[in-house]
């Protein structure tokens, strides 16, 4: 099944595209996400699904979605993205990716 990756908005699009520019910490970040984007292209299911009862009410009153899932990277960051279908397609929609800290705040841990 054809799969594809996509930005929530075009300001985590800039976001994204201004990690590949900045010092050596954010251009590894940099680096993170493209696999991690491959990964999720060839395979949308790889990252962990979050339980719909522990969905942030942020993310589904933002975005109306129905499912979570997040993708773990070194240095306990995360990324946290939704799965939905586009006709035959998969589409992957990364919402954010954050720190351990603010993924606790976030997901009330």
């Amino acid at each position: 099944m054809e799969s594809r990756v996509v930005f929530v908005d075009s300001k985590l699009k800039e976001a994204f595209d201004k990690l590949k520019d900045t010092r050596t910490e954010d251009k590894n970040f940099y680096m993170w996400l493209n696999r991690a984007f491959d990964d999720l292209s060839n395979d949308p299911f790889c990252g962990i699904q979050i339980p719909k009862k522990q969905i942030p009410k942020i993310y589904i009153k933002k975005y109306g979605i129905d499912n979570l899932w997040k993708y773990n990277f070194p240095n306990a960051w995360r990324l946290i993205y939704s799965v939905a279908r586009d006709e035959i397609i998969v589409v992957t929609i990364i919402l954010e990716w954050m720190n351990h800290k603010e993924y606790e705040k976030r997901f009330n841990y």
